[in-house]
C-alpha cells in the first residue's frame, strides 16, 4: 500500500458536482494498492497515518496528532500512485490491484480508521473525483509498507 499524506487545513471532494465528502483541520489521504497487499498492511498504514504527529504544537514543533487536535481525514483512492513511468510517456497501471482486490481492502482502511475514533470522510472508489484542499505548510509525506520490514 503507498499513501501520500498532506496535512490540511480543509479538503473536499465531489463528484457528478456533488460534495460526497469534506474535512475540516486534518488530513487527505491519497491511497494506493498493489497486489500484494493485505489487510496486515492496511492495519498498519491505518495506526501508521492517524498516530502521525505532525501537527504544532504551541512551541511551533510537528509534536501533535490527529487525535490531539480534533482532526479529520478524508482518504481517497488513487490506483495512480502505481503507475509506472520509466517506459515510454504514458504509465503502466499493472501494478494496481484490480478493483475486486482494492475495493475490499479500501473499505478496510476506511472501517479501521473510522474505529480508531478518528472522523474518516472518503470518496468513491473508481469515480471521477474533483478534490479541493488548502495545504497546511505545506506538509506532505509518502508511506509506502514495501518499505517496512517484518510486514
Amino acid at each position: 500500500m503507498r499513501a501520500v499524506v498532506q496535512r490540511v487545513k480543509y479538503a473536499s471532494v465531489e463528484t457528478g458536482g456533488n460534495v460526497i465528502g469534506s474535512i475540516g483541520k486534518g488530513f487527505l489521504v491519497l491511497l494506493g494498492i498493489t497486489h500484494e497487499d493485505t489487510e496486515k498492511e492496511t492495519a498498519w498504514l491505518v495506526n501508521k497515518i492517524n498516530s502521525l504527529r505532525i501537527f504544532e504544537d504551541a512551541q511551533g514543533k510537528m509534536n501533535l496528532g490527529l487525535q490531539e487536535i480534533g482532526g479529520e481525514v478524508l482518504v481517497i483512492s488513487q490506483f495512480t500512485l502505481y503507475g509506472d513511468c520509466i517506459k515510454g510517456r504514458r504509465p503502466g497501471f499493472t501494478d494496481a490491484a484490480r478493483p475486486e482486490k482494492a475495493v475490499p481492502l479500501y473499505e478496510k482502511y476506511l472501517e479501521l480508521s473510522r474505529q480508531s475514533g478518528i472522523k474518516t470522510e472518503c470518496g468513491e472508489f473508481g469515480a471521477d473525483m474533483k478534490v479541493s484542499l488548502l495545504n497546511d505548510g505545506p506538509v506532505t509525506l509518502i508511506l509506502d509498507t514495501k518499505d517496512v520490514k517484518g510486514l
